[in-house]
């Protein structure tokens, strides 16, 4: 049943194809951040361990935020590492296992790629698809990933 919550029909579904994009990054770069947890070395290795244990967490609640928003917006919520590869912007490199810094700037480089990607996402939400809902949601997504990208940094120096 399609919500009646003040949002045409063609604009929830544009808003739920919008979210499915943010939710297939947010996975993808849920998992380059497990991957990194799981096989950091070296000199600051348990903080590192942590420090991306601590991300991974955050970005599981980012996630299931973002699924939950397409089920109130009426709309079906993907699940499949297939269909989160198919949407994401975010760059995966199989078979590669980074230094500490080199996976430092790695997840800098895709936090502050999800950060410019959610500006256009949360103007299209508001302007385009009318849905104020979703563009607070990812107001607060996109400064979360604000944070996390300054503390990477702050590693770069």
């Amino acid at each position: 049943m399609m919500p009646k919550i003040g949002i045409t029909e063609k604009n929830l579904e544009k808003a739920t194809n919008l979210l499915s994009v943010v939710l297939s990054d947010e996975m993808t770069l849920y998992v380059k951040t497990r991957k990194f947890h799981w096989n950091v070395v070296g000199p600051s290795f348990m903080e590192l361990h942590k420090l991306f244990e601590e991300q991974y967490t955050q970005l599981e609640l980012i996630i299931d935020e973002v699924a939950e928003r397409i089920g109130k917006l009426g709309g079906k919520t993907i699940g499949t590492m297939n269909e989160f590869s198919k949407l994401t912007r975010i760059k995966e490199n199989p078979n590669k296992y980074p230094v500490q810094k080199s996976m430092l700037s790695e997840l800098l480089a895709d936090h502050e790629t999800v950060i410019a990607e959610l500006r256009k996402d949360i103007d299209k939400s508001d302007e385009e698809n009318h849905d104020a809902g979703t563009a607070d949601l990812l107001t607060g997504i996109l400064q979360q990933h604000e944070t996390i990208a300054w503390v990477l940094r702050r590693y770069l120096g």
